[in-house]
């Protein structure tokens, strides 16, 4: 019997309200070291940190510090952008290089840029020899714009392994899919999923739906259900913890909410047995 293993990390969405959204700033925002510091609380040993960090603006000096902690602590660090465009695609090939980290994953809009399928396709093909040559995969994520067929068909089209998806499993509800549609389409391809459990309930006035986020294990998503469908395709190499934290009145009440789902979203995972906690993916 074939038993595949994931690595379990969390991702700095997990802490966005920590970290800080556009308009919403703590005093004191979490760091990539803060989230280092976190990964090793949890007994972990891989931390993905995406966008809402971006690494490619630290100092110098910075990064050869943030580099000297991951490997002092035997951290696998995955690097996460967004815009997809050649040169973001080959500065943060560099980024994840430099850090020795073995998946990028990419969100291929940016506000207003909004790259077609032959677009994305080219700046993939592209960027295969460095891939190769850094030996780094990349997960496009499903990112709200895309049907899952469209990006099944961006992957045939690119043929090439080191290329998939980054899996997340609420955001297609904005491309009006749900989580086992993208699964049916998209698990083949997957090399990261985003663990992001989520309710929906009607909203008061009874005109609609209200989806919000729950720690893991506490919401709608069959999370065991999804990793047994992935594990079957042998291809997803990590699974991090997002987060979607409905806020409260205040920032600071928000944070310590985000904080506490994130301990309760880590005790649940960690039972789980498709998880092993150190950095390599078993096979046997």
């Amino acid at each position: 019997m074939i038993v595949f293993y994931m690595l379990l990390g969390i991702s700095s969405f997990s802490y966005g309200w920590s970290i800080g959204v556009p308009g919403r700033l703590p005093d004191l925002p979490l760091s990539a070291f803060d989230l280092v510091d976190r990964t090793l609380a949890f007994g972990l040993t891989c931390l993905q940190i995406g966008d809402n960090l971006p690494l490619h603006t630290l100092a110098d000096s910075a990064r050869r510090e943030l580099k000297m902690l991951l490997k002092k602590n035997n951290v696998r660090l995955e690097v996460g952008a967004r815009g997809l465009t050649e040169n973001h695609l080959h500065t943060y090939i560099e980024v994840a290089a430099y850090y020795e980290a073995p998946l990028l994953r990419f969100v291929t809009d940016l506000d207003a840029y909004e790259p077609g399928a032959d677009t994305i396709i080219k700046i993939l093909q592209g960027a295969l020899p460095n891939l190769h040559d850094a030996g780094i995969t990349l997960g496009i994520e499903n990112h709200d714009r895309f049907k899952a067929a469209d990006l099944s068909a961006v992957l045939r089209s690119v043929g090439d392994s080191t290329v998939g998806i980054c899996l997340d499993t609420v955001n297609s509800l904005g491309a009006g899919e749900d989580v086992n549609r993208i699964v049916d389409e998209l698990a083949p391809y997957t090399v990261n999923l985003h663990i992001k459990d989520y309710t929906i309930v009607r909203a008061p006035h009874k005109m609609g739906f209200v989806v919000t986020g729950a720690p893991a294990g506490q919401g709608m998503l069959n999370i065991p259900g999804l990793l047994a469908r992935l594990a079957h395709h042998g291809r997803c190499q990590s699974a991090v913890l997002e987060q979607w934290v409905t806020p409260e009145p205040s920032l600071a009440l928000t944070i310590d909410r985000e904080t506490r789902w994130a301990i309760e979203s880590m005790e649940y995972l960690k039972g789980l047995s498709e998880f092993v906690p150190r950095n390599e993916i078993l096979l046997s």
